[in-house]
This record gives C-alpha cells, sequence and structure tokens, in this order.
C-alpha cells in the first residue's frame, strides 16, 4: 500500500495542528488518543489508529510540561506509528515500538523550536518598545512557524518514503531492538497509570481499586463494565456520605427536633 497525496497532506497538516493546539485552543488534538484516530480515519484504518492512540495516551497520563519542559511528544508518535501499521500490516504492537522512538526524537526538535522563536521574541520586545503593535501581532503570528514545521517537516520526510522506510526498519533493525521497544511500549503505560495514581486519593480508596482491578484481570469485565461499576460505587459513596453529613448541617443551623409532615423541624 502507497499513500496518497492527499493522505500526506491531510497527515502533514494534521501534525502542525497538534503542537499549534496545544499552544493555543486545546481542543484536544494534542491528545494521542484523538490524533491516532484521526490518524486511523485517514489511513483507512480507525481501530488500530485508536488502539495505537489509547495506549500512547495512557504513557502520558500524569506527565505535563511545565517550565518550558519538553516532554516526549507521542502525539506525533501516534501519527506516525500508525501510518507505518497501516502500510506493513502490522499490529499496534510495531505501532508503539516505532512511536517510542520518534516521540524521545521529538523532544530535541521541541527544544530546537523553543530557540527558533526567540528570534521573533526579541523582534516582539524590540516592538513593544515602539509602540508598534501591528508588528507585536505579525511577529506573535510567525512563532506558530517554527513550532509547526517542527512537526510538520519530520511527518512529512518520515511518511513521504512510506513503504521504502518501512521496509528499511523491517529488514535492517535487528530483532533484539525491536522487541525491546515493543517491551518497552507495553511498560511505559503501566508507569503512566502508576503517575496517575500517585497524585489521586488511591490510599483512601484502594478497596474500590482492588474491586476494579478484579473485575478487569480476573472476571475479565469489559472496560464499559468496570466504569459502571465505578459509576455504580461513587453514586453509593456519594449517598452515603451526603446523609450523615445532612443531621450535622440541620444541627448547625438550629434545627434541632422532631420533623413534621411538612418537613419542618419543631422543638
Amino acid at each position: 500500500m502507497d499513500l496518497a497525496i492527499w493522505q500526506i497532506v491531510l497527515l502533514v497538516i494534521l501534525s502542525a495542528l497538534t503542537i499549534l493546539d496545544a499552544l493555543t485552543l486545546v481542543i484536544g488534538l494534542n491528545f494521542p488518543v484523538i490524533t491516532g484516530t484521526i490518524a486511523g480515519l485517514i489511513m483507512g484504518d480507525v481501530t488500530l489508529g485508536l488502539a495505537i492512540g489509547a495506549t500512547l495516551q495512557l504513557m502520558v497520563l500524569g506527565v505535563g510540561t511545565y517550565g518550558g519542559a519538553s516532554i516526549p511528544d507521542f502525539t506525533t508518535g501516534a501519527i506516525v506509528g500508525t501510518v507505518f501499521a497501516v502500510l506493513s500490516g502490522q499490529d499496534a504492537e510495531f505501532a508503539i515500538g516505532l512511536a517510542v522512538p520518534v516521540g524521545l526524537l521529538m523532544v530535541q526538535l521541541d527544544i530546537l523550536a523553543r530557540f527558533t522563536n526567540t528570534f521573533f521574541l526579541h523582534r516582539i520586545d524590540a516592538n513593544i518598545d515602539k509602540g508598534n503593535i501591528t508588528a507585536v501581532k505579525r511577529n506573535i503570528l510567525y512563532g506558530a512557524f517554527p513550532w509547526a514545521l517542527s512537526r510538520a517537516l519530520p511527518v512529512f520526510i518520515m511518511i513521504t518514503f512510506g513503504q521504502g522506510v518501512v521496509d528499511f526498519i523491517l529488514n535492517t533493525m535487528p530483532d533484539w531492538l525491536m522487541g525491546g521497544l515493543k517491551v518497552a511500549g507495553g511498560i511505559l503505560p503501566v508507569v503512566g497509570i502508576a503517575i496517575l495514581l500517585r497524585y489521586l486519593p488511591t490510599g483512601k480508596f484502594v478497596a474500590y481499586l482492588i474491586i476494579g482491578f478484579v473485575a478487569t484481570a480476573y472476571l475479565k469485565v469489559p472496560m464499559l463494565g468496570v466504569a459502571l461499576i465505578g459509576t455504580a460505587l461513587a453514586i453509593i459513596y456519594f449517598k452515603q456520605n451526603f446523609n450523615k453529613k445532612e443531621p450535622a448541617l440541620a444541627g448547625e443551623a438550629g434545627l434541632v427536633g422532631e420533623e413534621n409532615e411538612d418537613g419542618e423541624y419543631e422543638d
């Protein structure tokens, strides 16, 4: 299977929009699960794209780019992994094995984009001193180009060569390397979940965590079923705690005594 020109164009545009969305509107294109699904739609295999994007999404749970720090860009990895997996007829594990090094490579390109933007920042400072608001706005818009190119250009290079790049990877890369990347792709989602649990009140609700684990690992309950069980437990917990607070609130308000037929308290 070869990529059509319209597919290349859409994938390159998608890769550029992901970083611009992350820096501006944040409508969801910066999430691997969404980007992977869109890439799968463009490639004609939505299910595979969703599986790849969802797995990569688990890797970034609890991870944020704060204070100008650069983190692995698994959103771009989801695009490249989905494209190569569809082209080669491979599964999600193969795509994850490609997406991980791509995401790590994008860290360096992210830093390069930040350095490039300092040129426009100096121009903005100079025009602020001059009071030239139009030039300030123009240079702010110019700053979007290095960010967009930092994702669009490598994606274009990777997917333009299409099947040739895939064949090179399959025939040249040693089995131990690809196997190691697949293992890393399987471990990283667990790390993402662990980071997320670190910031949640897991100790207080560890019983619910055990119930969910047993339902998934031993009873083989689908994710929708586990979600419904969690919703039911949350409703029960809320009602129990809310009912305990009602008498205390009534006492604090001076509503002490028996409740009559009209729902009012009598001394």
